[in-house]
């Protein structure tokens, strides 16, 4: 059984800080593996379970672009319609070139808020601002519509942040609701999510994990915690943040395939990849509309997927279709969580 032996891997890790959260693998109708490990707030040493909603981080952007395919599917958006004919750009340095086709699979070549591909901190952009003045989608734009773009549309691909943000705001154009809103019920709602939603950190809402990161001092040593609050805005936008269950994130992968939030021919068009990204031996990475899809040597898919860190977060969720499984990890901390996710995979043919 590939995953005997898992539980007591997480656990150990849970052990010494190195992992806290929910993993779920189900194949077809049956749960194969699920568990809870680590604490759901530090401060009050109370423990994660599986009914807890955690922040999704970038798996966030799966949900953008299944609301902005629906769009297309009803005639109300053009994937290769510029962004700048949608959205109100005047005086960014957003090209009208980039369409909505560009923002969705990464090579539009703007700017981003934090470009993680260069190595720039998240978090540093919180260190002058106040985390709670960002709360709309359009509050965004000033961390990154003024930059100069990478490279021109179309001609490059590299992983962007913003351009989720500028996808949400077509949203709210063409729909006349807020982002969030949208989501609620065009996404969540319709794919039987009933635990997903969108919690600002500043409200107590129930069942939703704190999202801790250890401070590491000499020798890798854990020697405290932090939380996030001060990290990231207090509540989730088009690129990230949104709140889900291990559960509900397994439903909205099965509810793509079924077809329950698409077209027959926009659900190909999402499960298809769509630009390389990079080269491996191992296989290779593409993009799609949200998703990412590692490819064996043969060009076959081993898998897609979207997945997603930040502080106080981490996860992914990931459909193996030779196998039809379906995985869901989330955590309530950054550290660690992609050696879990790495480990998952490890077991997997």
């Amino acid at each position: 059984m590939p995953f005997s032996g898992l539980d007591a891997w997480l656990s150990a890790r849970a052990a010494v800080g190195k992992f806290s959260g929910a993993v779920l693998i189900r194949r077809g109708e049956h749960v194969v593996f699920s568990g809870a490990y680590g604490q759901a707030s530090r401060r009050w040493a109370v423990p994660n379970r599986l009914g807890l909603r955690f922040d999704t981080a970038s798996v966030t952007k799966l949900f953008t672009a299944v609301a902005a395919l629906q769009l297309v599917d009803e005639g109300r958006l053009e994937l290769d319609a510029p962004i700048t004919e949608i959205v109100d750009l005047a005086g960014t340095a957003i090209s009208p070139r980039v369409s909505v086709r560009h923002l969705l699979t990464h090579t539009s070549g703007i700017a981003d808020d934090a470009d993680e591909e260069a190595g720039e901190s998240y978090e540093a952009l919180w260190v002058d601002r106040p985390v709670y003045s960002v709360t709309r989608t359009r509050d965004h734009l000033p961390n990154f519509a003024a930059k100069p773009p990478n490279f021109a549309p179309g001609e490059g691909c590299r992983y962007c942040n913003a351009g989720y943000l500028l996808v949400g705001l077509a949203i709210e154009e063409i729909t006349g609701v807020a982002y969030r809103e949208h989501i609620r019920s065009a996404v969540f709602a319709r794919a039987g999510m009933t635990s997903s939603d969108f919690y600002d950190r500043r409200e107590a809402a129930a069942d939703v994990a704190e999202g801790w990161d250890p401070v590491v001092g000499a020798e890798g040593r854990i020697t405290g915690w932090q939380q996030n609050i001060f990290s990231c805005p207090s509540i989730g936008a088009p690129d990230g943040g949104a709140h889900a269950t291990v559960a509900d994130l397994v439903r909205f992968l099965r509810a793509v395939r079924g077809g329950e939030l698409l077209s027959a021919e926009r659900t190909g068009q999402f499960l298809t990849p769509q630009v390389l990204h990079h080269r491996a031996e191992d296989g290779d990475v593409w993009f799609g509309f949200g998703l990412e899809f590692t490819m064996r040597p043969d060009g076959s898919v081993r898998n897609y997927y979207k997945d997603g860190g930040n502080a106080g977060a981490g996860g992914i969720a990931r459909h193996y279709p030779g196998e039809n499984l379906d995985v869901a990890v989330l955590s309530n901390a950054e550290y660690g969580s992609l050696a879990v996710i790495r480990e998952i995979d490890r077991r997997i043919p």
